[in-house]
């Protein structure tokens, strides 16, 4: 790790002169529900003052998802001065803030405020005295397509998804009143990524290169560090943009960013971006593979010469931790019903519960890029960007840390190709599990580990199972799906 010195924090001050400066407009509060979606408000750049950061703002917690009842809604917003910049979305001059929330009846941080789980998670790390720092850098998989429409009703439901990509139009007639953004497809002249081939094809099959360098240079205007952005596996637009590593709540606060950036930056372009994992049949999912180390001192605790990938034993120990608590932690790192149409076998799927080095079939690979021991890490992959990150990354640190506490071993690392495997080999890999209902109940069993230091709460996690149980996995039980046509409309 560099020992470059520190950024200051910026302050109060800080940002009412940026907004000076700058003559921004409007003041944006963006904040988190607890699924993980941005939610936001604004006001006019005049009542900005150093007092709305340490008084705060009030909304309705009622109207969030996962908040407070009808009877105990009033909520405050305090803006984190840290996180100021230009909203890279809107074309009237505007100041984005990311906020924490707090209880006006206790003054104290909101217990079911996603973004102060992560930052209790961060201290929870420094009192362990096990390390001081951890940290990570999620690669979010999406899919930028050209349109999108969906319906459900009491008598039909559907989806149509097309891409300028799709190997499925290669056949399409092209003419010449298309619009050059693959909206009507006015222009075939083929070059389609075939089926699982499209990583990694230049243009002309790669249609999106542009797109892609416009929404990373917005993301690295925003201070996001973008390391590398490129196409990925499947048909259709799927694409990667890669992160810096970073501390867990900048880290947190980053990934919301991204997502923003990406969304608002199609739109304007004319495309859609989905972070959905699995929104094609037959092609690679989309998911988020966090890389993810522990420091002391300035010291990568993670890396040993002489280990087995050049890793130590406290970060087997880690490893240990995230296998045995796969189960419960994919509530919240695979927290959808189509998150289970990724992980299932195939499609480079991370459905087995080992380690390897290089193998990327693993739940956790350890990357053998370089052997500089600033770059050792571990990396876990059966999340995906469906997950609230603010959740999603302390319940993954906390599973390593109950590893490393308990000194739980991982056993040994599997570095064959899984699926090759002889039958009775393979029936002793423990795999993930196959729905959001079995991840909910293997949660409702085991999460002591997350209540340690306080970081999750009983109330948090309860609220997350019903909402899920309730709002998704109950929702989708009561509708019929189109497949059950084909298979039992004649019976």
């Amino acid at each position: 790790m560099t020992t470059t010195k520190a950024a200051p924090r910026k302050t109060a001050r800080d940002v009412i002169q940026l907004v000076e400066s700058k003559n921004l407009k409007i003041v944006d509060l963006k904040f988190i529900d607890l699924p993980g979606l941005w939610q936001h408000f604004s006001v006019p750049a005049t009542e900005l003052s150093e007092d709305l950061f340490t008084e705060g703002i009030g909304f309705d917690g009622s109207s969030i998802r996962g908040f407070q009842k009808i009877h105990e809604s009033d909520m405050l917003l305090f803006p984190d001065p840290t996180t100021a910049i230009v909203d890279p979305a809107c074309e009237i001059p505007t100041l984005s803030l990311v906020c924490n929330v707090k209880d006006p009846m206790t003054g104290q941080p909101y217990s079911r405020d996603p973004r102060y789980v992560a930052q209790k998670a961060e201290a929870y790390l420094r009192s362990t005295g096990i390390a001081d720092t951890s940290y990570w850098g999620p690669e979010l998989e999406y899919f930028i397509f050209n349109s999108i429409r969906f319906d459900q009703n009491s008598h039909s439901g559907y989806y149509f998804i097309d891409s300028e990509e799709g190997i499925w139009n290669s056949g399409e007639n092209g003419n010449a009143s298309g619009n050059g953004n693959g909206n009507g497809h006015g222009h075939n002249l083929g070059y389609k990524p075939r089926y699982k081939e499209g990583y990694f094809p230049t243009p002309p099959t790669d249609k999106l290169q542009d797109l892609r360098s416009e929404i990373a240079l917005k993301m690295i205007d925003s201070g996001i560090n973008i390391e590398v952005h490129h196409h990925e596996v499947a048909t259709a637009g799927q694409v990667e943009f890669d992160m810096k590593y970073d501390t867990l709540t900048k880290m947190a606060d980053n990934v919301m960013l991204y997502k923003y950036i990406a969304k608002n930056t199609c739109v304007k372009k004319g495309f859609t971006a989905t972070f959905m994992p699995k929104p094609l049949f037959q092609d690679n999912g989309s998911g988020m593979h966090v890389h993810q180390s522990l420091w002391k001192n300035g010291v990568n605790l993670f890396f040993d010469a002489k280990g087995y990938a050049m890793i130590s034993q406290l970060a087997k120990h880690y490893i240990a931790g995230l296998l045995a608590h796969s189960p419960a932690l994919l509530a919240f790192a695979a927290p959808t019903t189509n998150s289970y149409r990724r992980l299932v076998p195939g499609y480079e799927a991370p459905i087995n519960l080992v380690y390897s080095q290089r193998n990327r079939s693993a739940s956790v690979r350890i990357p053998m890029y370089s052997s500089n021991p600033r770059t050792k890490r571990i990396e876990y992959r059966c999340p995906d960007a469906t997950s609230n990150p603010y959740l999603a990354l302390p319940a993954m640190l906390m599973a390593g840390l109950d590893g490393i506490k308990r000194k739980l071993d991982p056993g040994q690392p599997l570095d064959k190709d899984i699926y090759e495997l002889p039958a009775e080999e393979k029936a002793k890999i423990k795999s993930t599990p196959g729905s959001l209902g079995e991840v909910l109940e293997a949660l409702e069993k085991d999460h002591d580990f997350l209540l340690e230091g306080g970081v999750f709460t009983p109330d948090l996690i309860e609220t997350w199972i019903e909402y899920k149980r309730k709002n998704e996995m109950q929702q989708i039980a009561l509708r019929p799906h189109p497949y059950e046509f084909y298979l039992y409309y004649d019976a």
